[in-house]
């Protein structure tokens, strides 16, 4: 397993001194599944010499002659104790990232993913800290408006508190999340954004990819709010990151930041 340091996200270069960057993982000690090599360079000792009684035909194995099905440990468990796969089958039992150790998961060495009820109760505190006072000063600027009226006048002034307050919380979040990984609510709530790659902040694009797919589309009428609605949903049942589409459009996470 290699242990360089991943590739900096798309959202920029992280700073040296991020303390999101996901740790590398230690390599299996040994550095081989099956244990030290000895020496003569084979696992299954040196080279007896020629001419020795111990020479075997060209097809044989440590086990004996190799079978005619090809199967190179004649049925016997090879060394180290893991017996073959069957042909065809997945050598590593199913793991779904790839490799012995799981080595191609996206979230090994990163913290463990946020609970849902504290992204919610983040997302709440957010709203209570920007848009419930911008909303009663846009409010006030305009001379008040009734959400429940069909006249123009009102409509156009609701139109108007509600794309100024839905901008206001773009930019307050796409400034927080580029800046450190989490607004006001997720620092309370002790939760964070990182980098699906490799855990940082996520800087410059991602984190206003991720501030404009979450806040624009509520401004178109109607079905900016369904697609709203799907797009909070989405991290109860997606697997295995929990990302809304949000997560998705700037490639992060949402993770536990103690």
């Amino acid at each position: 397993m290699s242990t360089d340091q991943p590739r900096p996200g798309s959202g920029g270069e992280p700073p040296e001194e991020d303390p999101f960057l996901k740790r590398p993982q230690d390599p299996p000690r040994g550095g081989s599944p099956y244990g030290d090599e000895p020496a003569g360079g084979s696992p299954y000792g040196g080279r007896p010499a020629e001419g020795s009684p111990y020479d075997r035909p060209a097809n044989a194995t440590p086990y004996g002659e190799q079978p005619p099905g090809g199967d190179p440990y004649g049925g016997a468990p090879p060394p180290g104790g893991m017996p073959p796969p069957p042909y065809g089958g997945d050598p590593y039992g199913g793991n779904p990232y790839g490799g012995q150790y799981g080595a191609a998961d996206p979230l090994a060495g990163m913290p463990p993913l946020a609970n849902r009820g504290r992204r919610l109760v983040a997302r709440i505190i957010d709203w209570i800290i920007v848009c419930v006072p911008v909303g009663l000063i846009m409010s006030a600027i305009v001379g008040g408006f009734d959400y429940w009226t069909t006249d123009d006048t009102q409509t156009g002034r609701q139109a108007w508190v509600s794309g100024v307050t839905m901008l206001a919380y773009l930019v307050y979040e796409g400034l927080m999340l580029t800046s450190r990984g989490q607004t006001v609510g997720k620092m309370a709530m002790k939760i964070r954004v990182g980098m699906l790659e490799n855990g940082a902040v996520p800087a410059g694009q991602a984190g206003w990819v991720r501030a404009v797919v979450y806040t624009l589309p509520e401004i178109v009428p109607c079905c900016g709010f369904l697609f709203w609605l799907v797009n909070v949903l989405w991290c109860t049942w997606d697997k295995p990151y929990q990302q809304c589409l949000h997560d998705k459009a700037a490639k992060t996470v949402v993770v536990s930041a103690a």
